[in-house]
Order: C-alpha cells, then sequence, then structure tokens
C-alpha cells in the first residue's frame, strides 16, 4: 500500500473495535474487516437482492452484491489516488448494503412504513445492527466486531433520535462534524456506481432508450465522442464504452475537486477532517451534471409504469408479511421468536430484511397461496 497521507485513517488512530481481538498476523485491521464482511451471511444473500429489477427479471441485471464490489472497486482507486486508506474504503464499501431489504427501495419503503410506530427503518441503521448483532459466527461476540472507522462509514445519514441511541458512532451527527475521508469517498462512490449502472441496466431493459439520454449531458457528451472516435460501434459496445467514460469522468473529477479541498483546508490530521467541512466532493459543474442523471433516472426510469408495478407487488408481499408475523410470531422461524420482554416487532423487520426476493416471495406464498407448501 502506498505511504498514507497524516490525516488517512490507519491502525494508528483507528478508534478500535468494541470488543477486544488479537491483533491480525499478516493482515491490517481493516483487511480483517473486509475479510470478515465478505466470509458472512449477510454479504452472501446480497446476490439476490436487487437494485431496481426483481430477481427473477433476468441474469445480467445488477444485484446488491455487484453493485457492492463495483463501489469498493471504484473506491478503492479513488483512496489510492488520495493516498487514503484503500483497505477501510474497500470494507465500507462491501458493508454498506448489508442491511438492505428484498426489493430495493420499494422494499425498504414498505418495510419503515410497518415499522414507523416502532422507530421505523433504515438501511443504513440495519447495516449496522447486522454487523454489530445480527451475524452469528464468533464465539467471543456476536456481530463481525468491525473496527470503529468501518462501522462509522456505514452510517452515511441517521436522524438525530436515532444517533442519540448510537453512542459514540452518533456524536458526528448530533455535533454535525463530518466521517472519515475514506466514508465520504464510499459515499460518493456509491452515487457514481449506481447511477451510471442503473443506465446500463436500463437500457438493457428497454426501460430507456439511447434517444431519451440525449437529454442527460453527460451522456451525449460521450456518447457523441465514442462515435466519433468509433463510427461503426453500435449495441452493446456503444452503451459500454460510454458508460466507461462516464465513470472515469466522475472519478477524475472527484479526485481532483477533493484535491483542492485538502490543499485548501490543510488537514493536518484526521481529527482536522472531522473538523473541517465535507472535503470528497465533485465540482460545481459535475455536480449539476450528476443532478442532471439522477432527475433523468427518477423520471424516465424508476417512474415508469413497468418499474412502479414491481414495486408495487414488491411493497405488497413485504407489507403482508409484517402483518402476518407481528400478529402471530408463532409463524416466525423459532430464532426469531422473542421472549416477552423483547422487541419481537424489531425481530420481525430483521427477519424481512435478511430475506433475499425470491425467498421472500416463496415465503408470501407459503403463507398466503391456498394449496401451497408451508
Amino acid at each position: 500500500m502506498p505511504e498514507l497521507a497524516p490525516y488517512a485513517v490507519s491502525a494508528l488512530n483507528s478508534r478500535g473495535r468494541r470488543y477486544s481481538d488479537s491483533a491480525p498476523a499478516h493482515r491490517s485491521e481493516f483487511q480483517r474487516d473486509r475479510d470478515r464482511i465478505v466470509h458472512s451471511t449477510a454479504f452472501r444473500r446480497l446476490e439476490y437482492k436487487t437494485q431496481v429489477f426483481v430477481n427473477h427479471e433476468g441474469d445480467l441485471f445488477r444485484t446488491r452484491l455487484t453493485h457492492s464490489l463495483e463501489v469498493a472497486q471504484i473506491a478503492r482507486g479513488i483512496a489510492r489516488s488520495l493516498q487514503l486508506n484503500e483497505d477501510l474504503a474497500e470494507a465500507i464499501s462491501l458493508a454498506h448494503d448489508l442491511g438492505h431489504t428484498p426489493f430495493g427501495h420499494a422494499g425498504q419503503d414498505a418495510l419503515n412504513d410497518c415499522m414507523r410506530a416502532h422507530g421505523g427503518f433504515e438501511h443504513n441503521l440495519q447495516s449496522l445492527r447486522t454487523v454489530d448483532l445480527l451475524e452469528e459466527r464468533y464465539a467471543a461476540f456476536d456481530g463481525l466486531n468491525l473496527c470503529f472507522e468501518t462501522r462509522e462509514g456505514i452510517v452515511k445519514h441517521c436522524s438525530l433520535d436515532n444517533a442519540r441511541q448510537l453512542g459514540k458512532l452518533g456524536e458526528r451527527f448530533l455535533r454535525h462534524t463530518q466521517p472519515s475521508l475514506e466514508a465520504q469517498i464510499c459515499n460518493l462512490a456509491d452515487e457514481i456506481a449506481y447511477n451510471n449502472h442503473d443506465v446500463d441496466d436500463g437500457l438493457r431493459a428497454g426501460l430507456i432508450t439511447l434517444e431519451q439520454l440525449q437529454e442527460v449531458s453527460l451522456f451525449s457528451r460521450h456518447v457523441a465522442d465514442v462515435r466519433k472516435v468509433h463510427p461503426d460501434l453500435d449495441g452493446r459496445r456503444l452503451i459500454h464504452e460510454t458508460i466507461r467514460r462516464m465513470i472515469n469522468t466522475l472519478v477524475c473529477d472527484l479526485i481532483e475537486t477533493t484535491r483542492k479541498h485538502i490543499a485548501r483546508h490543510k488537514p493536518r490530521d484526521l481529527a482536522e477532517v472531522h473538523l473541517a467541512p465535507p472535503l470528497v466532493a465533485f465540482s460545481d459543474d459535475l455536480y449539476a451534471v450528476q443532478r442532471q442523471l439522477k432527475r433523468f433516472l427518477h423520471i424516465r426510469l424508476y417512474q415508469h409504469y413497468q418499474v412502479l408495478r414491481m414495486a408495487s407487488r414488491a411493497r405488497r408481499i413485504v407489507s403482508d408479511l409484517f402483518s402476518a408475523f407481528a400478529s402471530n410470531p408463532r409463524l416466525l422461524p423459532p430464532q426469531y421468536q422473542v421472549l416477552a420482554d423483547g422487541d419481537q416487532v424489531r425481530r420481525v423487520a430483521d427477519y424481512i430484511a435478511g430475506m433475499t426476493d425470491r425467498y421472500a416471495v416463496k415465503e408470501h406464498r407459503r403463507l398466503f397461496a391456498v394449496g401451497a407448501e408451508g
């Protein structure tokens, strides 16, 4: 690994783990975090949780697993260019969606509605709950016992009420300070990955067209450049070459803008990063371009009638499952049934959030389809 900047996170300035743990012999603390995440059950489940499209709609659409890998690849490259801790950036990226429900944001919205009277549901906090409590792999502790900085990066945003319940991890939301630069990188690497890859998936599904994408300046500029250099290129190779260049433009702009911010604010150590304004950012021009792309996707893809139909079915499945399990917890597997003083409703949410798309569909069929096997 290249020499780290003095304001990067390292083993020397890390705030450590929740439980005492022996030092790793041949890897860094954050490589250990990455490895624990990759070997977790929640990480494997991401293969069958989708972004926009339901899992069975097609084999080539992004899943939460492929998305997390793509975010990690982008975040590592940015972190290395800025002399930051790329192992930490990778660990945060791989863990950031561990708490996501089946059926993407439609599933999360439905579960949040169901949990509104019980503190709500937010996938960042569920990701933290997964790595802190729900994973059952180690003899000495619940969860994965990740480093503070990895856990901090998982929680991108949080209400003040929830922040007060997170102890030291929630302090930055109450004090309006910033997380590490590595965490800031992962936040924007996530945005770069899902915006551009939703374009790819939307085109593959036939829900948006190349003609419609001419409305987006980032796309129209790059597709014109590709056609100028490769006039005979079309189909999937034209799309891939264009999206590759879009991602590269965003990544390079993010690196250069962040370097300027660091040079202006001159943080001497990690503590000064926390007290500075957000330092990882796009330039004003590219920020506007990104917002234009996001607006396009919201209108043309996420509000497409076929996507809305899938989302409607997904919300109904999640709502039905919640109602059935909350009203009769004995329908739950034994490990999710709580004794009298426990928070049974939260365990219902844990069970549903942990489902893959296809498992949720099967569980719904078992409970509600006449003649289905139990």
